[in-house]
């Protein structure tokens, strides 16, 4: 089995506190004449893949367009990609601890294990361009670091906009350091997704079920001028060892887990 490591020039994730999302430039939508319902989500840390992060998201939506900021702290530092997804179909929870099985010899969840619970990809939470399944791995427009700061205005899919009224939408970070040594290595295996890479790139580490919010009001700037702004983005080259950004883009190459089926194949 061939490994892929993510080089990492920052080794240490800290563990962080509970987030809370950005206390100024809340604005009401300019829009009054279409209902805005706004859903909020807690992200804990799939702690049986040695997470200790946390974060906090705030979705705004109204018909197909959402107005959504994450925050997020604790995760693998450096130009370590974070690939983030409202996840969709699914039971609408979290993976639990105890669902955690055997990868590699080490118990932890990857993204097969944990489908049943939080579905499949509907968004991909992109810094700019496309933001559906179709981007699921698109490294080089996800944040990337330790810490997440994110705001953007999309359009998501009529089974997005169905999942979040249900109560089934869930969100998910994906990248995590079993391990501890500041970097995506093979740890795990090989990721299920693709042989050729390392399990830690894409298992999940940070989870939250979006729930309907008492605020009616979304944080101005960047979601709402659609700047898909973060803190950090991984290098276009050396974030893996003998590789590029296209290695890990290719993650979704597959189709597995990643990419919502066509109403064509159901």
């Amino acid at each position: 089995m061939r490994s892929l490591p993510v080089r990492i020039l920052a080794a240490t994730a800290v563990a962080a506190a509970p987030l809370a999302l950005p206390a100024t430039a809340w604005a009401a939508p300019s829009d009054t004449t279409v209902p805005w319902t706004t859903y909020q989500a807690t992200l804990n840390p799939v702690t049986a893949n040695h997470v200790t992060g946390s974060g906090k998201a705030m979705l705004q939506l109204s018909g197909n367009t959402a107005k959504i900021t994450v925050t997020a702290a604790g995760l693998v530092g450096g130009a370590s990609p974070h690939a983030m997804h409202i996840h969709v179909d699914g039971a609408g929870v979290c993976p639990k601890p105890s669902e955690a099985k055997d990868h590699n010899g080490h118990s932890s969840t990857d993204v097969a294990d944990a489908m049943k619970d939080y579905g499949m990809i509907g968004t991909s939470l992109t810094t700019s361009g496309d933001s559906s399944a179709k981007s699921a791995l698109d490294v080089k427009r996800f944040p990337a670091g330790s810490r997440i700061n994110y705001s953007r205005t999309l359009e998501v899919s009529d089974d997005v906009a169905a999942n979040l009224k249900s109560g089934k939408a869930v969100l998910v970070v994906h990248g995590i350091d079993y391990n501890g040594n500041g970097k995506y290595d093979s740890v795990l295996g090989a990721s299920e997704l693709d042989k050729s890479l390392p399990a830690e790139a894409t298992d999940p580490a940070l989870c939250g079920a979006f729930t309907t919010a008492q605020m009616s009001s979304m944080p101005a700037g960047g979601a709402d001028t659609g700047d898909g702004a973060t803190q950090g983005r991984p290098a276009d080259s050396g974030m893996i060892a003998g590789g590029s950004a296209a290695a890990l883009i290719g993650l979704g190459a597959g189709g597995y887990a990643l990419r919502r089926r066509s109403t064509a194949t159901r």
